[in-house]
């Protein structure tokens, strides 16, 4: 363990391999190194913008209309806001949103969104419908601002307590054209300790990037997710050792630092 002056570094002498999008990584990356672990940076997911943007802006044009705004996760907040901004830029402060996650909600407070409401406590879809403003919807507008594709839970959920609901999907998840050489190498010299990926799409995208040795290396990791659905994944996945963490970046690093800093 390396302590420089007072400061212990928990993850010294820690590969770890972060998957994240390459505008996504940045802190992550900081915040491990900060810890003294060694960052593997190898992007294993590109998020772009949607296919039919013009589907977006005929959605957004409309959104004063609406009487919730439900954003995903902070990528719909930093696509969605930003097709809005081109549109309609004083609709921001004046939408009713709600966020999945604390995470999201702070992404539309900084953006300039005054009516934010999120759940005190969880992450998931199932949080979010519990709040009392969900309860009974009846007569009313919701838009859900998401990637294309997704879970239909809110969607549905909605409908049923008496919601009309639209979607407008603002962005896409895309494999990357990467070289997979560094990470199969990578792998192959043991030099990765941890793993850490934040959707199921990621893990995916990862395996198709492995020659067998390499997806056998990887399944063997410590895997660190921020959710259960995606360590449920995993283990179906075969890997060995998945390890739900608390939602977000600072759950992972939390987790991270649990597993491998013994006093």
């Amino acid at each position: 363990m390396n302590v420089v002056g007072t400061i212990t570094k928990p993850l010294a002498d820690i590969s770890v391999l972060v998957t994240r999008p390459v505008d996504q990584s940045e802190r992550l990356s900081q915040r491990l190194q900060e810890l003294g672990a060694e960052v593997i940076a190898f992007p294993a997911l590109a998020i772009i913008g949607p296919q039919r943007p013009e589907a977006l802006n005929q959605r957004l044009v409309k959104i004063e209309y609406y009487d919730w705004v439900v954003f995903i996760s902070p990528t719909a907040v930093q696509f969605g806001l930003a097709a809005l901004r081109q549109i309609a830029p004083a609709m921001l402060a004046k939408i009713n949103a709600a966020a999945v996650g604390t995470g999201t909600a702070s992404a539309l407070r900084k953006a300039g969104c005054r009516n934010v409401v999120v759940p005190e406590a969880g992450a998931d879809s199932e949080d979010l419908l519990a709040l009392p403003e969900f309860a009974d919807l009846t007569g009313r507008r919701v838009l859900i601002l998401r990637g294309e594709g997704g879970r239909e839970l809110i969607a549905n959920t909605l409908r049923a307590r008496g919601a009309q609901v639209d979607y407008a999907e603002c962005y896409r998840r895309v494999c990357p054209a990467t070289d997979p050489a560094p990470l199969i190498e990578a792998l192959a010299a043991r030099r990765i300790q941890a793993v850490t990926v934040f959707s199921s799409e990621t893990l995916d995208n990862l395996l198709q990037y492995c020659d067998t040795a390499a997806a056998a290396a990887l399944r063997a990791l410590p895997l660190f997710v921020p959710h259960r659905r995606i360590a449920e994944h995993a283990k179906a996945l075969k890997f060995s050792l998945p390890i739900a963490t608390a939602p977000g970046e600072s759950g992972v690093v939390a987790g991270l630092v649990e597993y491998f800093h013994h006093d």
